[in-house]
């Protein structure tokens, strides 16, 4: 075994289905290979993980503190990191899995842009996890990685999160996941399939590069409506899984025309539900003004859509420039691990 172990988190779009991910729903996700969370670990002498930029608290003047801190949040990458590496150790205990008493260093590094609903969280932590694994050769399956990777958010940091994220960045590529509540129930984790990435139409993904309100500001009061039992939510949950459904059906017959109302009407039910920001409205409204179809990719600040042709991206792209957002044709992950 290498002395250096190398390991990587891909960034995700939540393609259909989301957030109904966290409510006993459905969704359809697929990973990335345009932005990455790239993980060092390597024997030293002592446990040390190593800031990153984003941990390191030194800017220019207070305008740069004040853009840096808007872009990116209040936290960097070690927080994740440790608790990450505490859930690790407490599992690896819990199956009665004994870790050499073997320390190491760990680096980490993330080009995905943070607080945008692309999965930049998780990708560390997933690929934090994988390096772990490798370092201790342990063997954990890909359902429990994904467990795993959300208990370090949930349970470890109180952030809210669902599933979605860390199952399509444990299996990669494009996965349609079951979340429904008697499977969860009975085997401790959702159904996960995987699809060919080749039956996906033209997608593409566009992100704001001066928005950054992180996902708690979208969820609003959802889950307290969800857990009161409100009619309208508990219905809308069973309706973003019904897209879903029917968008994975598509995807296999390849109904594009299908796919492409489904998309569309997976963000106007959650205009209905969640309270948007203008900005993020503004998005979808410019990429269906030039005849694309668009939703979040995650929880705002990227949204995820289908076009018909290379002319439609192209005035997508420049439309979306005028607003302060990038556009770019996604090249979707192959998956690297078995389940």
């Amino acid at each position: 075994m290498s002395s250096i172990i190398e390991t990587y988190g891909y960034a995700r779009a939540g393609f259909l289905g989301n957030p109904s991910d966290g409510y006993f729903g459905k969704t359809i996700s697929f990973s990335i290979l345009d932005f990455r969370a790239r993980v060092l670990l390597y024997p030293s002498a002592r446990l040390e993980i190593k800031p990153s930029k984003a941990d390191l608290p030194i800017f220019e003047n207070l305008e740069d503190l004040h853009r840096t801190t808007r872009w990116r949040g209040y936290y960097g990458g070690i927080r994740i990191i440790q608790a990450l590496l505490v859930r690790f150790m407490e599992y690896c205990r819990e199956q009665g899995i004994a870790l050499n008493d073997r320390n190491f260093t760990v680096e980490y590094e993330s080009n995905i842009p943070q607080r945008l609903g692309l999965g930049g969280s998780s990708a560390i932590i997933t690929a934090a996890l994988r390096a772990a694994c490798q370092y201790f050769q342990v063997e954990i399956p890909l359902p429990i990685q994904a467990n795993l990777a959300l208990e370090t958010e949930t349970r470890e940091l109180g952030v809210p999160a669902g599933l979605q994220d860390r199952v399509i960045q444990a299996y990669e590529g494009l996965v349609y996941m079951d979340f429904s509540k008697q499977i969860m129930e009975k085997q401790g984790c959702g159904g996960y399939e995987r699809m060919d990435p080749g039956l996906l139409p033209n997608v593409y993904i566009a992100y704001r590069t001066s928005l950054s309100e992180g996902t708690e500001v979208f969820h609003n009061n959802v889950r307290e409506r969800w857990k009161a039992r409100d009619p309208e939510v508990i219905q809308a949950m069973k309706t973003w899984a019904s897209y879903a459904e029917q968008g994975k059906q598509a995807l296999l017959s390849r109904d594009y025309e299908t796919l492409d109302r489904l998309i569309n009407a997976n963000f106007d039910l959650r205009a209905k539900i969640y309270r948007l920001s203008q900005g993020n409205l503004e998005m979808i409204q410019t990429a269906r003004s030039q005849g694309a179809t668009a939703k979040f990719a995650g929880s705002g600040g990227a949204i995820v859509g289908t076009y018909k042709d290379q002319a439609m991206f192209q005035s997508l792209e420049a439309e979306m420039r005028k607003i302060g957002v990038a556009a770019f044709k996604p090249t979707v992950t192959r998956p690297s691990a078995t389940v």
